[in-house]
């Protein structure tokens, strides 16, 4: 059994984390570097940095970004945002990414995670799902939540693991930033019905929600960004709650 994973998110717009409600509302949230180097301090076991607005010219920017926060780090970190080739991924994994998270381009071009997973290995290919709940089913979304598509979010997630994805990084928009805890019913449904690790992310409010969602869920890992980034909740703390618990922390 694998053992739970804390990870919190950075979502970086113009080189600064911010945090929004419901993928809106963006605030600022501070310095990506200085976040990441507290994060590790304080017993994070992974971290994810979504590039939120990525394009082509700030792509550049971002790998530099990258390369500085690898510098800094020792624990594994994922990187996400505007990757749609195999040329975007090399550049991450060697300015010192650990894993890539990929979402709307996978969607629209699925052989992209199956190429990715034969030329990099399945250990560093996340697929990143940004689902919600709509007329009794749930949907994939992709442009960072702004675009519906058809797709339902169980036939998807099967679908990436077949593909090769390593990981899924399961979001709620429902649950984004709302802080009333992670969506247990979908992460259930998903973490139930697939054999790769899924990480939980949308909602996180309490470390009740926590010890919720690794014990009614097989969820392995669990994302949070706001109650880490303005101090609510301390890592070091919700970790030895968790062990309190008998949870199998990392």
């Amino acid at each position: 059994m694998l053992k739970k994973r804390i990870i919190p998110c950075l979502d970086i717009k113009d080189g600064t984390t911010v945090k929004g409600i419901n993928f809106i509302e963006l605030r600022n949230a501070g310095n990506p570097i200085e976040l990441a180097k507290k994060y590790e301090r304080d017993g994070a076991d992974e971290l994810v940095f979504l590039d939120i607005t990525a394009t082509i010219e700030e792509r550049k920017t971002f790998v530099e970004l990258v390369k500085e926060i690898a510098q800094e780090l020792s624990i594994p970190f994922t990187v996400g945002g505007g990757i749609s080739t195999i040329e975007d991924v090399r550049k991450l994994l060697e300015a010192g990414a650990d894993k890539i998270s990929i979402n709307s381009s996978a969607v629209k071009n699925p052989q992209l995670i199956s190429d990715l997973a034969k030329e990099f290995g399945n250990q560093c290919i996340v697929v990143a799902i940004d689902t919600k709940f709509i007329n009794d089913n749930d949907w994939v979304h992709v442009k960072g939540g702004r675009e519906l598509t058809e797709i339902k979010t169980l036939d998807w997630a099967k679908r990436v693991e077949e593909l090769g994805a390593g990981e899924i990084l399961l979001t709620s928009m429902d649950g984004d930033g709302t802080k009333n805890g992670f969506d247990l019913r979908i992460t259930k449904i998903v973490s139930e019905n697939i054999n790769i690790p899924v990480i939980a992310s949308g909602g996180a409010g309490k470390v009740e929600d926590f010890e919720t969602v690794f014990s009614q869920t097989k969820a392995t890992g669990a994302l949070a960004a706001s109650i880490f980034h303005f101090g609510e909740i301390n890592i070091l703390d919700l970790k030895q709650e968790l062990k309190k618990q008998k949870i199998e922390m990392r």
